[in-house]
């Protein structure tokens, strides 16, 4: 079986995370070979990156740094991590990947579109997902998650940015979604554990009996 790279994507306490975990761990049925990440990180080198970035103590880092310390942190996560598992036929299921960086740098803040997803593309090496899991939730649900979850003393630095900058975020993802009919499954997450899970297990069957 070649390789098959999974990603999930949605604003913070979309419960994309524990969704990834779910369908990973029911593929590790099927396939032996399952390689579970994330960005940014997923290497040591790129978690260091991660650090910088997610911080509250980095107030002060300008929009363009964002953009290529994510774009670092992918170019080696790529190929010290996914692009080898790939290689050998693993599914990879990554927690977020190209489509977080346009929705949180090109509409969170407002960064050019065409400039981040050029460098996105320079630092993947031009690799994309094969399906993707888009979950969506409303902002004021997603806070109330985080909040829950974490207390305002546990958001990192994106975490902390005001509704409007989340508001366009979630545009962002629905943008892609609308863009990328073929590639993006958009999720109400919105939802139960259970009923998401049932979901993105039926879809993710039927789309690797389809392309297989």
């Amino acid at each position: 079986m070649k390789g098959v790279f999974i990603t999930f994507e949605g604003p913070d306490g979309s419960g994309k995370t524990t969704q990834m975990k779910r369908l990973g761990e029911y593929l590790r049925q099927r396939y032996k070979d399952v390689v579970f990440t994330r960005e940014p990180g997923g290497t040591p080198i790129s978690n260091k990156i991660r650090e910088l970035l997610l911080s509250p103590d980095h107030r002060e880092m300008k929009d363009e740094t964002e953009v290529l310390l994510y774009a670092a942190a992918r170019a080696q996560h790529v190929r010290e991590v996914i692009q080898p598992a790939l290689a050998r036929g693993a599914v990879v299921v990554c927690d977020r990947y190209i489509d977080a960086s346009i929705a949180y740098q090109a509409y969170g803040l407002g960064q050019s579109p065409e400039i981040v997803e050029e460098i996105s593309r320079y630092a993947s090496g031009g690799l994309q997902p094969d399906r993707t899991y888009m979950m969506d939730v409303p902002v004021q649900v997603s806070r109330e998650r985080l909040l829950a979850r974490s207390g305002e003393a546990g958001l990192d630095r994106i975490e902390q940015k005001g509704d409007g900058y989340h508001e366009r975020v979630r545009e962002g993802f629905l943008h892609i979604a609308r863009k990328h009919p073929q590639r993006v499954k958009l999720i109400d997450a919105n939802r139960s554990e259970e009923e998401i899970a049932a979901e993105i297990r039926s879809d993710c069957e039927a789309w690797l009996e389809a392309s297989q």
